[in-house]
């Protein structure tokens, strides 16, 4: 007996139904994205605004230091920077404005410690080489402080294509690290060596002292 044989009525199979594709994967990454944007300007913005507010503490704050300086080239060195940084405050507002913002100081409360820590400085010091040397060590831990945040300014302001705002920014970067070379300069030619020879002096004095009691 013969094996009976499917007809093959010649007909095309019918394809199986293609899978839709969504794009709910890729709207997700866009929203993400623009999300993460977003976030950044905010943080952005925010450390602007920390920063103004830092520029214009400083504006107060230096000439005080100057006042308290006894040292011809740190004084002449703490004036320069507060023009300097008079002009700072300006391009910083220019930023701002740039952004489409408008320019608000908020509390810095790094800098309002940094600021706090210099005053203590100069109020538990008599005036001469040491309370030179501490104007000189507070001075630079502000300007440390001031580098690490235009650089970080910097980078956000490129990351999120606002290269015209990052240019202002590298500007600033380049005056606060110029200020502390200059600062540097200051305490290793000049003011920690006579800080240093005053506490030597001192220490003869008392060894004298000791020497006489013998």
């Amino acid at each position: 007996m013969a094996t009976p044989t499917s007809k093959n009525t010649g007909a095309p199979k019918k394809a199986a139904p293609a899978k839709k594709t969504t794009s709910k994967s890729a709207d997700g990454k866009v929203k993400a994205k623009s999300d993460a944007a977003e976030g950044l300007r905010e943080l952005f913005i925010d450390s602007l605004k920390d920063i103004y507010w830092a520029e214009k503490a400083l504006v107060k704050t230096l000439p005080k230091m100057a006042k308290n300086a006894t040292t011809e080239s740190l004084v002449a060195a703490i004036e320069e920077h507060t023009e300097v940084t008079i002009a700072q405050v300006q391009k910083v507002e220019s930023v701002f404005e740039l952004l489409g913002e408008k320019a608000v100081a908020k509390k810095c409360e790094a800098m309002d410690g940094l600021i706090k820590e210099g005053q203590e400085i100069m109020e538990s010091t008599e005036s001469g080489p040491v309370r030179d040397a501490g104007i000189i060590a507070a001075s630079q831990k502000i300007e440390h402080y001031e580098i690490a945040t235009y650089g970080t300014l910097v980078a956000f302001a490129k990351t999120l294509g606002e290269n015209e705002a990052a240019a202002i920014l590298e500007e600033i970067l380049n005056e606060e690290k110029e200020a502390d070379s200059v600062l540097t300069d200051a305490a290793y030619n000049d003011i920690n060596f006579e800080a240093a020879g005053e506490d030597g002096v001192e220490g003869e004095d008392d060894a004298v002292k000791t020497g006489d009691a013998i």
